[in-house]
């Protein structure tokens, strides 16, 4: 009895410790995701003289992040300033192009300090920032 009671003790104190490493590690994994398509962005402006329309464009189309839901791009360059992902101040985060994963929840709004934002893994600052869109 007394050792079913250990485990199950251990276990209460495990389960969220390895609950919160397998979100680290999803983050670091989407933040990796971001900066590769970021590049290969850039890569395709290169050879291109213009920005890609959308990931398809890279050899992308579809691809998801770790929480299964599939990475957003924006051509600001093309489409204007109208979509873009936007700061507290209401300035868009890039000039070029929005490139980010909707975080573990799967939900966004344009401005990334709204509460369906903050978990967002997003590129700003023309890809001088890449992460959480907390800590933007």
């Amino acid at each position: 009895m007394i050792g079913t009671l250990l485990v199950g003790v251990l276990l209460a104190v495990a389960l969220p410790s390895f609950s919160r490493y397998r979100d680290r590690v999803r983050t670091q994994h989407c933040i990796q995701d971001v900066t590769v398509l970021s590049g290969l962005v850039q890569m395709y402006v290169v050879a291109n003289g213009t920005y890609p329309d959308s990931l398809a464009d890279i050899g992308n189309a579809g691809k998801t992040d770790p929480w299964g839901n599939a990475y957003v791009y924006y051509n600001i360059d093309a489409n204007g300033k109208g979509h873009a992902r936007k700061d507290h101040a209401l300035n868009p985060l890039n000039t070029d192009f929005d490139l980010y994963s909707m975080g573990p929840d799967g939900k966004t709004k344009p401005q990334i300090t709204q509460q369906d934002s903050v978990d967002d893994i997003l590129r700003a600052s023309n890809g001088q920032f890449i992460g959480i869109a907390a800590a933007f």
